[in-house]
């Protein structure tokens, strides 16, 4: 899964991030062109760019369509915006870039095993997901069980939609116990 430039500076901006997200979050949002103040309806449909200077929101809209990313249409005085595909692909990526494990401030006496067993056809999605498990914090237990002491229901929910896995194919365990855990309770500074 090797991604691609999409003709952004700076495709990571916030900007940019948050617009795709509520759009990926969101399917379709509409926004109302009645009034002179088109810019100010649009900000008030994505809550989130209300920080951003309105020529900044409407470029960067602009260029999400010219990259493909992003369609949008009027009709009856409304103007309907959706992702792409290659938007969609897009916008899962950079949610996907953006996952983290949040440590709590006390631990639980938990530990998450995440077991998973992707078949030899998604090599790829294989490769990637252990690169992803690093980046978060995941352990390597044994080939293909990682384990970290943190509440990851969530994250791990993205990542099994985002590798298009089963809950077979990638599976969370929660377990008071694994034996003779020394060498990770120091690895994750538990005492």
């Amino acid at each position: 899964m090797k991604r691609q430039s999409l003709g952004f500076k700076n495709s990571k901006s916030e900007l940019v991030k948050e617009v795709l997200g509520a759009l990926l979050l969101g399917g379709m949002i509409m926004v109302a062109t009645t009034s002179p103040f088109f810019v100010q309806n649009l900000l008030r449909s994505f809550k989130k760019l209300k920080k951003y200077p309105s020529k900044k929101v409407y470029d960067t809209f602009y260029n999400l369509k010219k990259s493909g990313l992003i369609d949008f249409y009027e009709k009856n005085n409304q103007i309907y915006f959706s992702l792409t595909k290659k938007g969609k692909s897009k916008a899962g990526w950079m949610q996907v870039d953006d996952l983290k494990v949040k440590r709590p401030k006390e631990w639980d006496g938990k530990w998450r095993v995440l077991l998973f067993d992707v078949v030899e056809m998604k090599r790829l999605y294989r490769e990637a997901l252990r690169g992803k498990l690093i980046n978060m914090g995941f352990v390597m237990l044994q080939k293909s069980a990682w384990i970290i002491p943190y509440d990851c229901d969530k994250e791990v929910k993205t990542l099994r939609s985002f590798f298009s896995l089963s809950e077979k194919e990638l599976r969370i365990l929660v377990i008071d116990k694994m034996g003779d855990d020394k060498s990770f309770r120091k690895y994750f500074c538990l005492g």
